[in-house]
């Protein structure tokens, strides 16, 4: 496998990962580690790499919209080891009484990586969340058309969860 193979793939895993906390998407979020991979997401998660989507996911039910964006994507690959840098802006916004809120958090994903039988895969993620906010908000315009589960467009054009 090329150096850009390599790249390709692990950034692909990047945006799997935010699909897969976008969408509520358990299973796809599993796969972008390998067994045995771990996350440290600071006083919020540390331990086993699927409990953080776990987690996150199971918060994100409580919120009425969230999108994930990811940018800034630096890899380095030497053999069948990597290491990638890459910012992550989220966007979410949740009900509290009367009030719609809007949360935004920017942050940096660490990682380490391996390809192990041919997959490249998580063995390591540090987060760093470099600042947030939160703030009320009136909405312009009700969206309905999206959904974060499978019924979402989406899944009828990519067709494929992993």
């Amino acid at each position: 496998m090329s150096t850009t193979q390599a790249r390709e793939a692990i950034t692909d895993h990047i945006y799997r990962y935010c699909r897969s906390v976008d969408r509520l998407d358990i299973p796809l979020g599993h796969s972008i580690f390998h067994p045995g991979g771990t996350a440290d997401y600071g006083d919020y998660y540390k331990g086993p790499g699927p409990g953080v989507i776990d987690l996150i996911c199971a918060n994100h039910r409580g919120l009425l919209h969230h999108s994930h964006q990811i940018s800034n994507i630096l890899i380095e690959v030497d053999g069948d080891k990597a290491g990638s840098e890459s910012y992550c802006t989220a966007s979410l916004r949740l009900q509290k009484g009367d009030k719609l809120l809007h949360m935004m958090v920017w942050s940096r994903y660490i990682d380490s990586w391996s390809r192990r039988d041919g997959h490249w895969a998580l063995d390591h993620r540090i987060a760093i969340r470099d600042f947030d906010e939160i703030r009320e908000v009136t909405v312009m315009q009700q969206h309905e058309i999206g959904t974060r589960d499978h019924n979402d467009p989406s899944y009828t054009v990519l067709r494929s969860t992993t």
